[in-house]
C-alpha cells in the first residue's frame, strides 16, 4: 500500500510566524489555493482509493480542493487523531515573542525532542502525539486494501512525528530529516507491517522559492 501524506496549505498564521498548534486555527492564504491545484496535478496518476483528514480547518479545505482539483470521487473522511500537536499555551502567539519567553522550549519543540517539556506549555508531548498519529495510520491501513494507495492530510509538526515514527525513529531523531513544507508530499510504502520511506517533503511541483515561514 502506498500513502501519501500532506501537510495543510500555508495559512494566515503560517505566514505571520504564529502556532497554530491543535486548537488553533487560521484560513488558507489565496496563493495556497494555487500550491494545491499544482500538488493536484503532481497526483494526478496516482490511484487513490480513499482519503482522510485532520479535523482542523486547514486541513479540511487543504483536503476538499485538492480532490476538487484532481476532480476524482475519492471518499474522505475526518479523523482525530491526525490533528496538530497540543501546543497549550504556546497556540495563537508569535514565534519570536515565544524565543525570548521559553527559548529552551522552543529550542526543544524544533530541535531536540527528547529534551521537550510540554507540561511547561500544558500540551502534548512527542510520545503522545507520536502514539496517537500511528494509531490512527495503524486504522487507515487496517481498513484499506494493501494494493491501492491512501491520502493523508495533516499538519507539520504532527506528521514529522507521525511518519518518523512509522519509520522506527526513536524520539530523539525525529528531526534528523527536517521538517515538512505547506501543501508538500511525503510517500511511504507500506508491505507485511512494514513501512519505508520513498520520498521526504517532496515540493518540486510547486515551483516556487519556499520561505522560512513555509517550513516546521
Amino acid at each position: 500500500m502506498d500513502l501519501y501524506f500532506v501537510r495543510h496549505g500555508k495559512t494566515e498564521w503560517n505566514l505571520e510566524g504564529k502556532y497554530q498548534g491543535g486548537h488553533g486555527d487560521s484560513p488558507l492564504l489565496p496563493e495556497s489555493l494555487h500550491d494545491i491545484k499544482l500538488l493536484a496535478k503532481r497526483l494526478e496518476s496516482v490511484q487513490i482509493n480513499n482519503a482522510y483528514t485532520s479535523p482542523l480547518q486547514r486541513a479540511q479545505t487543504t483536503a476538499q480542493t485538492l480532490l476538487k482539483d484532481m476532480n476524482k470521487q475519492i471518499p474522505l473522511t475526518v479523523v482525530d487523531g491526525l490533528r496538530e500537536f497540543d501546543l497549550g499555551i504556546m497556540e495563537g502567539q508569535k514565534f519570536v515573542k515565544l524565543e525570548k519567553e521559553i527559548p529552551e522550549v522552543i529550542h526543544a519543540f524544533r530541535y531536540e525532542p527528547s529534551e521537550y517539556d510540554a507540561e511547561r506549555i500544558e500540551g502534548e508531548s512527542f510520545e503522545q502525539v507520536a502514539e496517537r498519529t500511528n494509531q490512527a495510520v495503524q486504522n487507515i491501513v487496517e481498513s484499506n486494501n494493501e494494493q491501492g494507495a491512501v491520502l493523508i492530510v495533516s499538519h507539520g509538526a504532527a506528521l514529522v512525528t507521525c511518519i518518523q515514527s512509522l519509520l522506527g525513529t526513536k524520539i530523539a531523531d525525529i528531526r534528523k530529516d527536517g521538517g515538512l513544507s505547506n501543501t508538500s508530499l511525503t510517500h511511504l510504502e507500506y508491505s507485511h507491517g512494514q513501512y519505508s520511506l520513498i520520498k521526504w517533503n517532496e515540493t518540486d511541483y510547486l515551483d516556487k522559492k519556499l520561505s522560512s515561514t513555509d517550513t516546521i
